[in-house]
């Protein structure tokens, strides 16, 4: 039976942050094969190639790039559509098990702009036509959408190409999603791809317990927003006498696995460099544990761009790009609040790290740059 909720715990905004670095292995890294942090970490976001490395990089012990590109050549991770119909790096069997359930936020996929074009239209028969096509061999998004528009003569080549994208779970297929490549990705059914491989289908019930080890506590509305989905009150309510409840500074109820990390508050959590669309900032619709929302349009930009973050005391307290030109390298720091030497220090520490393993030639020069204060 739950507890009244004036008797249950009370976890600080502190207390929430430690807990979510330490899921996603930010507090310490870790001694893991690429396989089991993305299993761990319930996916990688992956709009772009690089991001995911860079965010392994962050969380693991002597990571190589070569393991996550070799990963998914072997088929063992893949690149695709699930939460929030976005691209992530999953595993091959989270990849099977999941988006069957992620279905109806790749229906939502198609309203807005692609819902007049694709009205009266067949739909099954045009998903047909397409899964044919794939059948013979892979093909681009561009590829589809023209060759269907052969024969849906006056639909829109892209929404026919959305229509399959958001119907069909697609993988992109090596070396689309590998370290710099940005040629356009060829698009494979995931069991084609994936060949004798099988999964259980999972339960939303199944979701919500993956989703808390790797960003909980957490509230429902977070779960909602990290996977697109709805309903998951009913889900917490089955799950309920198995799970922690716990209430934040807000009066939020939080819900937890009862045997998940939450380190004491104030327990030290080192400078780190978080890619660029990082998970950990689009996880949860309250980023506070993480994300100051007086912060937040320096970090999300009005052009789509998550930008790549810096963390001290485990809050993000500045964005860094990369800059290069020839024979150069420089990690460019915009500090949101007044650094002291310590973290500064402890920042280009990881910066340079941060350069070496990015870069891909030898004798490049390698160098930080960034005020210590505002800008």
């Amino acid at each position: 039976m739950a507890l009244p909720r004036t008797a249950r715990e009370v976890l600080s905004l502190r207390a929430l942050n430690r807990a979510t670095l330490a899921r996603q292995m930010l507090l310490a890294r870790r001694k893991l094969t690429a396989v089991q942090a993305v299993e761990r970490l319930a996916g990688l976001q992956a709009q772009a190639p690089n991001p995911p490395y860079i965010g392994l990089w962050s969380r693991l012990e002597g990571f190589e790039r070569e393991q996550l590109t070799e990963a998914m050549r072997r088929r063992r991770i893949v690149r695709m559509s699930t939460m929030r119909s976005t691209l992530h790096l999953m595993t091959a069997h989270d990849a099977l098990a999941w988006r069957p359930l992620l279905e109806p936020v790749h229906q939502r996929g198609l309203l807005g702009n692609h819902k007049r074009a694709l009205e009266g239209l067949d739909r099954e028969a045009v998903v047909a036509a397409a899964r044919a096509l794939l059948g013979e061999k892979p093909h681009t998004s561009a590829e589809l959408g023209q060759a269907l528009g052969m024969r849906w003569k006056g639909c829109e080549t892209a929404s026919l190409a959305a229509l399959i994208r958001n119907n069909l779970p697609l993988v992109h297929l090596p070396p689309a999603g590998s370290w710099n490549s940005h040629q356009s990705a060829l698009l494979q059914p995931l069991g084609d791809w994936l060949g004798s491989v099988e999964a259980p289908r999972a339960t939303q019930d199944d979701l919500l317990l993956r989703y808390l080890g790797a960003f909980g506590p957490a509230t429902l509305a977070d779960a909602g927003a990290w996977s697109g989905l709805t309903g998951w009150k009913a889900v917490a309510e089955r799950l309920r006498p198995q799970l922690r409840v716990f209430v934040g500074e807000g009066g939020q109820e939080l819900f937890d696995l009862p045997r998940a990390p939450r380190p004491d508050p104030d327990t030290p959590a080192p400078p780190r460099l978080v890619a660029e669309w990082d998970s950990l900032l689009l996880a949860h619709a309250d980023r506070s544990r993480v994300l100051s929302e007086v912060h937040r349009a320096r970090v999300f930009t009005v052009n789509g761009i998550v930008r790549g973050t810096v963390l001290l005391d485990g809050f993000v307290a500045g964005v860094w790009k990369i800059e290069r030109a020839k024979n150069t390298a420089t990690v460019v720091l915009e500090p949101f609040t007044r650094w002291s030497k310590a973290d500064r220090l402890g920042v280009e520490e990881e910066a340079l790290e941060l350069l070496a393993f990015t870069s891909d030639g030898e004798g490049e020069r390698h160098a930080v740059r960034g005020p210590l204060s505002p800008t």
